[in-house]
């Protein structure tokens, strides 16, 4: 006797919900999206958060995401490839800029040539070898927005600073710091050692805030300062050890400044020194990075500036 086939039971009857709902995170809005994208770092997004899903990749691209750009923290080849995607990103609507320890001239170039809306720009380290005063001149020409500058473990020649003041004529905070150890013991005596001073009186008039950490220069260059930069308010003199804040130019100082920080004040709340790239040995012709050592060297010549 011939046994009945029973019928075929299909998939679909036996099956879950055919498709799973989209991650909660693609259907928020994208300005939220944007607000969570922010908090990350550019690696972070250029790396991971962009590939998540279309929807990140999408708010990613929005150049308004880019007006803001913190790479500060970045000191190899790949954050300098990731510096120029972040920039292209912003399709001229970057306003401020934090680079670290991987700028050079070149890439100071590529900036400048997209970053005409620039208004705040920081380069956490500027040595010679990597940026030069003729990139810093250059690239200050196509910033005529530009309002704050911040240079750190750098010397820039006092032709530059020049160009960079009349360049940037909306420029209200400068800082030129830890220069210190790059400085020849030539660069120690007058009229050498206030060059970068006299250039920054003469050219950036508009200053409210002036750092110069481990300066050179002596009271001619302070006093070339104060009365050049008329509305001055914070000036930080940290590690300036020839310059002596007795007498008359201290109590001018403490006159016309809300903010003085003097040459041996605390180090500790500096953001972009990095103790560890001070600890150089000494090379001829130059000054190591023992800061005890330079206070006793120049101690001399700052009372003999007086």
């Amino acid at each position: 006797m011939e046994r009945k086939k029973k019928p075929l039971r299909t998939e679909q009857s036996d099956s879950p919900t055919s498709a799973l709902p989209p991650p909660p995170w693609t259907e928020l809005p994208a300005d939220i999206t944007a607000n969570i994208l922010r908090r990350l770092s550019v690696a972070e997004i250029l790396e991971n958060a962009q590939k998540v899903c279309t929807t990140w990749r999408s708010v990613s691209k929005d150049p308004a995401m880019w007006r803001k750009i913190d790479m500060s923290q970045g000191k190899d080849r790949a954050a300098r490839i990731m510096c120029k995607q972040a920039v292209d990103r912003s399709q001229g609507q970057l306003i401020d800029l934090k680079i670290g320890f991987f700028c050079d001239d070149d890439l100071l170039a590529y900036i400048s040539q997209r970053s005409s809306q620039l208004r705040c720009l920081l380069i956490a380290s500027c040595v010679a070898h990597a940026i030069s005063g003729n990139a810093l001149a250059n690239a200050a020409k196509r910033f005529p927005l530009l309002e704050e500058l911040h240079l750190f473990h750098s010397r820039v020649p006092s032709e530059s600073l020049e160009i960079i003041g009349r360049s940037c004529p909306l420029l209200k905070s400068f800082s030129l710091g830890g220069a210190a150890p790059f400085y020849a013991k030539d660069d120690f005596v007058e009229p050498e050692c206030n060059t970068e001073a006299l250039a920054i009186a003469k050219s950036m008039p508009g200053l409210r805030h002036l750092t110069l950490f481990g300066n050179a220069m002596s009271n001619v260059g302070l006093l070339a300062v104060v009365e050049g930069c008329i509305h001055l308010e914070s000036l930080d003199l940290r590690r300036c050890f020839r310059v002596n804040l007795e007498g008359d130019i201290g109590n001018q100082c403490s006159q016309k400044l809300k903010c003085l920080k003097q040459p041996d004040d605390s180090i500790a709340d500096l953001e972009y020194h990095d103790s560890d790239s001070f600890d150089v040995e000494y090379e001829e012709g130059f000054y190591g990075c023992d800061w005890d050592y330079l206070r006793m060297t120049m101690a001399p010549l700052t009372k003999a500036s007086t």
